[in-house]
C-alpha cells in the first residue's frame, strides 16, 4: 500500500508539473487570472491562515532593532542544560524553575563516612562526583542518591558554577545566583559555601530542594540530603592517592589525568539537544534578563559589547527589585499555569528545520570562480536550496513582475511567501494567548522575532534569484546574462549575517571531524580558566572594571585556583590564553592516555 500511494503521489507531482508548463507564472504584462488563488479565496475570512492585509509589516529592507535580544532568548532557551552551548557562553543570564523526577540517581563523593548534615554539592553523573572522593588516610566515599519525589529545583544557565572556587566572582558566571541571595551582582567576594547556603535559606520558604548549575558538568546544590531523596549505595571506594602539590602539574602517568578528561566526557554526553534530561524545566516560568521590559537597564550595559562579554553586572536596583518580584511569584505558584504549548520542543523544531539548510547554504555561496558557466550552476544550486527552504510556502497565486522592475515592487510580490514562512509556526497560537504567562509571551515573541529573519532574508534571496532567471519552477526571462557575480556576493553576505546574528551553537564544531580516538572539546573551566603570569593581550572590554590588562583583569578572578583543597587536587590547571577563554574554540582532544586538553 505505502508504495501504491508513493506512485500515485509522484504521478500526481508529474501532473503538476505538467500543468505548470500549460499554465507558467503570471508577470505583469500578462491579464490571465490563475485557477487557484488561495491567498484570495481567504480574503474576506480573517483567517489565520490568509496573507495580512498591511503588506507593509513585511517589508524585506527592514531588520531586527540593533539592540534585539529576541534571537538571544531564542538560542539560549534552546541552548537550556547543554553543556556546548553554555560553555560558550559562561555568564547566565535566565533562571528557571524544574523538578528532577522520581528516581533520579544522584551522586556525592567525600572523603569522610557521614552523609551531609548541611547544604552541600551532588552531581548527576558518577564520573563528576567521583574526583572528589580524594584518596587522604583511607577517607574515599561515594554517596549515591534516588529522588523519592520530584525534587523542586531552579536551573542558573551559563557556566553558572564556574565561579564557585575562584579567588574573584567578577567573571559574570554568578551574577544572577548573588542577585538572589544578596539583591546585587557583585556582593563582596566570598566562598560557593556562602552561596549555598543563603541560597537554601532564600529556597526554603518555597519548598525548593536545590539549585541546578554546570561545572564540567551538571550539579545541583542540594538543600537538605534527609528531604526527598534516599540512600541507595554510601560506598568506601578505592581510588589512587592524589599526590600533585599545586601548581605543578602531576606526571603524565597520573590517574589525575584519567579522572579529568572522564568529568570532560561525562560533560560532553550533554553537549547537544537535549542535554541534561534528568532536570525537566518548566518554561511557563523562564525569567529573563535579555528581557527588556524586565530588565531596561541592561540595554545600553550590553549596547556595543560581544555577546560573551555580556553579563549582568550594570543592572539598576529597580530592575533587580522586579526581578525578584517576579522570581518570588514564579516559585510561589501552587498549580500548573499557562497555555500546554511544548515550547522547548517547538523551538528545537525550527532549529532543526534550518541549520543545517543554512550551513549548506553558507558552503555553497562560499565559492569563487573565473569560470562564469561554474558559477551560474553554483548559483542555480543555491537557489534550488533556498526555494527548497520555502517550498510549503510558495503559493500558486504568486504574479512575478516583469524583469527590470525597480523599487519596492521588485520584491513585494514575495511578501505572501515571507509572511506565511514567518508565523507557520505561530499563528495557529493566537487562540492560546490569553491562557499564556508573560514567560509564554516572551517566548513567543523570541520565535516571532527569529524566524521573521530567517524567513526576511532566505525569502529575499530567492525572490532575488527568481528575478535574475535562476528559478526553474518561476521562469523568468531576462535579457543578457544574469549578474551571478553580484547576486552571489549579495547572498553571501546576507547568509553570514543572519547565522552570526542567529549565532546558533550546532554550527561551532570540531572541522574535520575528530577521529574515534578523540573528542571535539572547548576550553572549559577549571582546566582552561586563565592563570597567573601568562602573558595575554590588552583588555577588549571597554567595560573592564578594574582599568587593568586583561590578563590581570582575568587571572585576578580566576587564580589562583580553589579556596579549600577540593577541585585543586581533584584537578589541575593548564590555563589558557585569554581571548581564547573569552571565546573558545573548538579543538579536537584526546580521549586515551597522553591526554592534552
Amino acid at each position: 500500500m505505502r508504495s501504491q500511494s508513493l506512485v500515485a503521489a509522484l504521478s500526481l507531482e508529474s501532473a503538476a508539473l505538467a500543468l505548470h508548463d500549460q499554465f507558467p507564472v503570471n508577470i505583469v504584462e500578462e491579464t490571465g487570472v490563475r485557477p487557484l488563488d488561495i491567498v484570495n479565496l481567504n480574503a474576506g475570512n480573517a483567517s489565520p491562515h490568509s496573507f495580512s492585509s498591511n503588506p507593509e509589516q513585511w517589508r524585506f529592507d527592514e531588520g531586527p532593532p540593533e539592540n534585539a535580544t529576541g534571537n538571544l532568548i531564542f538560542d539560549t532557551v534552546n541552548s537550556f542544560l547543554q553543556h556546548w552551548p553554555n560553555t560558550r557562553y559562561r555568564n547566565g543570564h535566565h533562571v528557571v524553575p524544574g523538578v528532577m523526577p522520581i528516581g533520579t540517581l544522584l551522586y556525592h563523593g567525600t572523603n569522610r563516612d557521614t552523609i551531609p548534615t548541611e547544604p552541600d554539592w551532588i552531581a548527576t553523573d558518577p564520573e563528576h562526583s567521583i574526583i572528589f572522593t580524594r584518596e587522604r588516610d583511607g577517607g574515599s566515599w561515594h554517596l549515591t542518591l534516588a529522588a523519592t519525589r520530584p525534587l523542586k529545583v531552579l536551573y542558573f544557565d551559563g557556566n553558572s558554577a564556574a565561579g564557585k572556587v575562584m579567588n574573584g566572582t567578577m567573571n559574570g558566571t554568578m551574577d544572577i545566583q548573588f542577585i538572589v541571595a544578596w539583591g546585587d551582582s557583585i556582593p563582596e567576594r566570598t566562598g560557593d559555601r556562602e552561596v549555598i547556603k543563603v541560597l537554601c535559606t532564600w529556597g526554603k520558604e518555597f519548598g525548593i530542594d536545590g539549585f541546578a548549575r554546570m561545572e564540567m558538568d551538571f550539579e545541583v546544590m542540594l538543600c537538605d540530603f534527609r528531604a526527598g531523596v534516599e540512600v541507595v549505595s554510601f560506598l568506601h571506594v578505592v581510588v589512587p592517592k592524589v599526590e600533585h602539590p599545586y601548581p605543578h602539574l602531576p606526571p603524565p602517568d597520573s590517574d589525575i589525568w584519567i579522572r579529568t578528561f572522564e568529568v570532560m566526557h561525562s560533560g560532553s554526553w550533554h553537549n547537544r539537544y537535549p542535554g541534561d534530561s534528568r532536570i525537566v524545566l518548566d518554561l511557563t516560568g523562564l525569567i529573563s534578563l535579555y528581557d527588556t521590559t524586565l530588565a531596561p537597564s541592561l540595554v545600553p550595559v550590553r549596547a556595543g559589547l560581544e555577546r560573551c562579554d555580556h553579563r549582568v553586572l550594570g543592572i539598576s536596583s529597580e530592575d533587580i527589585s522586579r526581578f525578584m518580584r517576579k522570581l518570588t511569584e514564579v516559585v510561589s505558584r501552587q498549580d500548573p499555569v499557562g497555555s500546554g504549548i511544548d515550547w522547548k520542543t517547538l523551538i528545537h523544531i525550527i532549529v532543526d528545520r534550518y541549520a543545517d539548510r543554512l550551513e549548506l547554504m553558507q558552503h555553497l555561496l562560499n565559492f569563487t570562480s573565473s569560470d562564469s558557466q561554474a558559477l551560474l550552476q553554483r548559483a542555480k544550486l543555491a537557489q534550488s536550496q533556498l526555494r527548497i527552504m520555502l517550498t510549503p510556502y510558495l503559493l500558486y497565486s504568486t504574479v512575478v513582475p516583469s524583469p527590470g522592475t525597480s523599487g519596492i515592487n521588485a520584491s513585494r510580490w514575495a511578501s505572501p511567501m515571507f509572511e506565511h514562512c514567518a508565523t507557520t509556526h505561530t499563528s495557529a497560537m493566537i487562540n492560546q494567548r490569553s491562557l499564556m504567562t508573560s514567560s509564554e509571551r516572551l517566548l513567543l515573541k523570541a520565535i516571532e522575532d527569529t524566524t521573521r529573519e530567517i524567513c526576511r532574508i532566505t525569502t529575499k534571496m530567492w525572490a532575488d534569484g527568481v528575478m535574475s532567471g535562476l528559478d526553474t519552477l518561476f521562469p523568468v526571462t531576462i535579457d543578457g546574462e544574469p549578474e551571478v557575480t553580484r547576486l552571489m556576493g549579495e547572498w553571501r553576505e546576507g547568509i553570514e549575517k543572519l547565522m552570526s546574528w542567529l549565532d546558533w551553537s550546532v554550527w561551532i564544531k570540531c572541522r574535520p571531524a575528530c577521529g574515534p580516538e578523540e573528542m571535539c572539546y572547548l576550553p572549559t573551566w577549571p582546566v582552561n580558566a586563565p592563570q597567573p603570569n601568562h602573558l595575554y593581550p590588552p583588555p577588549r572590554n571597554p567595560r573592564n572594571i578594574n582599568d587593568a590588562p586583561e590578563a590581570k583583569y582575568l587571572t585576578d578572578l580566576v587564580g589562583p585556583p580553589p579556596e579549600g583543597p577540593a577541585v585543586a587536587d581533584a584537578l589541575f590547571f593548564l590555563g589558557t590564553p585569554a581571548e581564547d577563554w573569552r571565546k573558545p574554540q573548538p579543538k579536537c582532544i584526546r580521549r586515551l592516555q597522553p591526554y592534552r586538553f
